[in-house]
């Protein structure tokens, strides 16, 4: 008899002809020089029984099971890459995230480079506990289609001197020139409060605004105060909806020298960037959040992990990284 267990695919092979032919299983463990438990057993694993087995099929169970059991090796023989994949995660860093950051900052160090499935599969054959529950808690959802936000602005098509995105120069829309943001409202509990959002379309750099209110007038001074403190190459456009709150433009452009451009009714993918950062930003502030009770400090340390997180449009650079060399 032979002494190893697995079978090979050959043998899988003449198993499954075997069985075909009917004969059973303790001949055909004579004439393999197998043992009976251990057919018996290849059979099982197949999940398909007897008259199911195939050794094409028994062969892809097994390589999935060594694909799934080797994989998080890696990670859990090196405390290194476990820290950080475990710290990446916490970030709300997607492993493809992780796996092309690892790249980046060691890029000499094949120990630390690993797969996004890897991850992935690291994760999924934690033991079942808090540490499983809580990364696996962080990975992004995926996000049921938006629904179109009805009345959340009301007398949209009411503001005064507006300017047309269809006016907007064309180097905002093939992103050639940084200094061009989109902006927005998120709005939270009961519509009762809000928290103003910008986003750079060249680096994706993520202003986050606490309001106090929700008027025209509020938004208008919350966001000068904001974008006062940017370079002046850094303030050339802000594309918006027709939200009634940014009605104050023109004393807003007046301020700050950011001219206001409005994107068409219901057209978010005009301001796709900053719908995709929403997305993002609903991660730190769940739908049914009071931005009341939030702190300027919780908001500003969610803008620091947003400018932080490597972004794939980027090529795993961070948004603060990419903003920061465009002004060297």
């Amino acid at each position: 008899m032979k002494s190893y267990k697995h079978l090979t695919i050959y043998e899988r092979e003449t198993l499954s002809q075997l069985l075909l032919r009917g004969g059973s299983l303790g001949e055909i463990a004579k004439a393999m020089g197998r043992h009976k438990s251990t057919l018996s057993r290849e059979i099982s694993n197949g999940k398909l029984g007897r008259s199911g087995y195939r050794a094409l099929t028994s062969q892809a169970f097994v390589e999935e099971r060594k694909h799934i059991s080797k994989k998080p090796r890696k990670i859990l023989n090196n405390p290194v890459l476990e820290e950080y994949i475990q710290t990446g995660l916490r970030k709300h860093w997607s492993p493809e995230q992780i796996a092309n950051r690892l790249k980046l900052e060691y890029p000499s160090d094949s120990s630390m480079h690993i797969s996004h499935e890897s991850i992935y599969t690291y994760l999924y054959v934690l033991p079942r506990g808090e540490l499983r529950k809580e990364l696996l808690s962080c990975l992004r959802q995926e996000r049921r289609l938006r629904r179109k936000r009805g009345n959340t602005h009301s007398k949209r098509g009411q503001i005064p001197n507006m300017i047309s995105i269809e006016e907007r120069p064309k180097e905002v829309e093939d992103r050639s020139v940084p200094g061009h943001w989109e902006g927005d409202l998120i709005v939270g509990k009961d519509k009762k409060s809000a928290l103003g959002t910008l986003v750079e379309r060249t680096t994706r750099t993520t202003i986050l605004v606490p309001l106090r209110e929700k008027d025209a007038k509020a938004v208008r001074k919350a966001f000068a105060k904001e974008t006062k403190k940017l370079p002046s190459q850094m303030k050339l456009s802000l594309t918006y909806d027709r939200g009634k709150e940014m009605s104050e433009h023109q004393l807003f452009t007046k301020q700050t020298k950011i001219q206001v451009y409005f994107a068409h009714p219901q057209s978010p993918w005009e301001r796709g960037t900053n719908e995709n950062t929403n997305g993002l930003i609903r991660r730190y502030f769940p739908k049914g959040t009071d931005f009341n009770k939030i702190q300027r400090k919780e908001i500003k340390e969610a803008q620091d992990s947003l400018n932080g997180r490597p972004r794939k449009v980027l090529k795993y650079l961070t948004p603060f990284e990419v903003f920061e060399d465009l002004l060297r």
